[in-house]
């Protein structure tokens, strides 16, 4: 996870009234707080989880987390809310499969994960873009060979391209890495309305891809979703409503799904690329 002198460092440089980390991420003497609050909440879905108080938690969070590294604060995250919660989970024993569609690459998730057997990630995201990171021909370190599945998808890619990446590439590697938890970094500026990145997906899409990934839990309340990016409000509240009903077992489409965009094509040949990879 994180390294302590990181988080000594970021604690001291928002007591110290904070300011700029980079280009995109400021904090500010409530920072601290906010990010305590976003990492921990997961910890407490998980427990709520485990008590059989409900089938599955909506983690609505900010400052997101997936950008942020073990060492160092990036895109508007300061804690890997998303890692907390797995390396909590992978801790007691547990298989994690974190699933990521923020339409940014989780560069942060990938590396803290990167070497770890006990922990499955999966990114789809737009490529190119920020930050730069997600090639799929990055698959995991010499301890976790194959347990890292980037999809990277083309500008304008629609929902159901990256739901037939998911089926046809990550469904075989998830299935037999059998996982007993999913953890979701549910980011929505994949979404056509959204102001910072050029996917065209709608609220649709995120109630059927969410239905999907709650397949891959092994049964009810072995799934936590964690709010990450998500920019234009209108598309924030449609999309994370789809969500939700759809972690309820109701479909609810307040915007049809999209078909026909640019990166069908790409799918056949990622997963000959994985194949030739890892074998499998």
């Amino acid at each position: 996870m994180h390294t302590a002198g990181y988080v000594d460092a970021l604690r001291d440089f928002i007591a110290a009234d904070g300011g700029d980390i980079d280009p995109d991420t400021h904090v500010s003497t409530g920072s601290w707080d906010a990010a305590l609050v976003a990492a921990g909440a997961g910890l407490t879905a998980v427990e709520s989880l485990d008590r059989g108080e409900a089938s599955s938690a909506f983690v609505a969070v900010r400052p997101p987390g997936h950008h942020a590294t073990r060492s160092a604060a990036m895109g508007f995250c300061l804690l890997n809310n998303a890692a907390v919660t797995a390396a909590a989970l992978a801790d007691r024993g547990e298989r994690v499969l974190i699933v990521d569609w923020d339409v940014h690459h989780g560069n942060g998730t990938q590396e803290i994960f990167w070497d770890d057997p006990r922990v499955m990630y999966v990114s789809t995201h737009q490529w190119p873009a920020y930050p730069g990171t997600g090639r799929a021909q990055d698959t995991g370190g010499p301890g976790a060979p194959g347990l890292t599945i980037n999809l990277p998808l083309p500008e304008k890619a629609t929902g159901d391209v990256a739901r037939r990446a998911l089926e046809r590439i990550a469904a075989p590697a998830i299935e037999k890495f059998d996982p007993t938890w999913v953890v979701v970094s549910a980011g929505f500026d994949a979404h056509r309305a959204d102001p910072l990145a050029d996917l065209a997906w709608s609220a649709g899409d995120f109630a059927d891809l969410t239905a999907d990934v709650a397949t891959w839990a092994p049964h009810p309340g072995r799934m936590v979703v964690l709010l990450e990016g998500g920019y234009d409000l209108d598309a924030l509240r449609m999309s994370v409503t789809a969500t939700i009903a759809a972690m309820a077992g109701e479909r609810y489409h307040p915007e049809a799904p999209t078909s026909g965009g640019p990166g069908g094509d790409l799918v056949d040949p990622l997963a000959a690329l994985r194949q030739r990879l890892i074998g499998s």
